[in-house]
């Protein structure tokens, strides 16, 4: 096993770049191993470390099919339904709550008052 290459931060030389990077590119990892790490300084902990990968032997990223949309617009979808009252939110319901915000935080106002 070899020891990979440690950069500074800003300090990787070209040909080298993030998961994120090469996103940007259009390109992919495409099954690499890790060829570099770049670290980042901190004063009370251990350094951030990032992940590089070789530019040269990135793939170009895979075109996204009528498939992939489709099961990406019914997960999207799924995100949006309040499981308590079955209703599309009209938002991404947040993980925290668990359910939409009116179901969550009931209006005191609406539900019928005991004489």
């Amino acid at each position: 096993m070899r020891a990979l290459p440690v950069f500074r931060w800003r300090l990787a030389p070209d040909g080298y770049a993030t998961r994120r990077q090469l996103r940007a590119r259009g390109l992919r990892p495409g099954g690499q191993d890790v060829a570099a790490t770049l670290e980042r300084p901190r004063r009370r902990r251990g350094p951030l470390v990032a992940y590089l990968y070789r530019v040269d032997l990135a793939k170009p990223v895979r075109p996204m099919t009528p498939g992939r949309w489709a099961a990406l617009a019914k997960a999207n979808a799924a995100r949006r339904l309040c499981p308590a009252c079955r209703r599309d939110a009209g938002y991404v319901i947040p993980a925290s709550l668990g359910t939409c915000v009116p179901c969550a935080y009931p209006d005191p106002a609406d539900s019928p008052r005991s004489a």
